[in-house]
């Protein structure tokens, strides 16, 4: 093949690269976006077919759905702020635990919640290295705290409560607990880690830098 034909193809496959890496991000950043608007309009089944937006404007009004849900999740937190408002939940909470099989759900999801969302929480506080699935074999995990209840009577010695996301969804994962000598804490915030699981270990954190001594 004659040089020339070897370079237009080289320049060719640089071009079809760089421009995939301008589209890819902005057509799924699109795809979620629109993913989320078109689901959180379907909140607005809920109004009564006088209120909809086909009945009060005569057309459909894209994103509507998404204000409702954000002025409704306002209105809850500032009615539950209150004396008043945090016995109106304390007694909802309180029926709901005479319901044998939703009480279950109901408390899982919300010690999950409260984890991930409470002001001052963190559902995960530190970065970890850990070797896993297998020895020789390493993946960045993340540190939720320490065994309690009966789990921790029946370990011997320090150990650490872990989770090990998976890649690129690091909401599906394994939670394990670990001796705290088998585990590496990390010079890394937990949003750095977060990209680099996400990105399969492209993008890449940067280095941390050295301690004066």
């Amino acid at each position: 093949m004659p040089p020339e034909a070897v370079s237009f193809s080289h320049r060719l496959r640089r071009y079809i690269i760089a421009g995939l890496l301008v589209w890819v991000p902005l057509v799924i950043t699109i795809w979620v976006l629109n993913l989320v608007v078109s689901t959180m309009d379907q909140s607005l089944a809920l109004l009564p077919q006088g209120l909809q937006p086909e009945a009060l404007f005569g057309f459909k009004v894209p994103g509507l759905g998404v204000l409702l849900t954000v002025l409704v999740v306002l209105v809850t937190g500032v009615a539950v702020s209150n004396i008043l408002g945090q016995k109106m939940v304390a007694l909802w909470e309180e029926g709901l635990k005479r319901i044998p099989f939703v009480n279950s759900i109901y408390n899982g999801v919300k010690q999950v919640s409260d984890t991930l969302f409470k002001p001052g929480g963190q559902a995960f506080r530190k970065a970890l290295l850990v070797e896993w699935p297998r020895e020789g074999m390493w993946t960045i995990a993340f540190l939720t705290g320490a065994p309690g209840g009966d789990v921790a009577s029946h370990l011997r010695g320090d150990y650490l409560s872990v989770y090990v996301p998976t890649t690129p969804n690091p909401t599906g994962g394994y939670f394990v607990m670990l001796p705290r000598e088998d585990v590496i804490e990390l010079d890394m915030s937990v949003d750095d880690a977060l990209k680099y699981i996400i990105s399969m270990g492209v993008a890449t954190p940067a280095a941390p830098r050295r301690r004066a001594a």
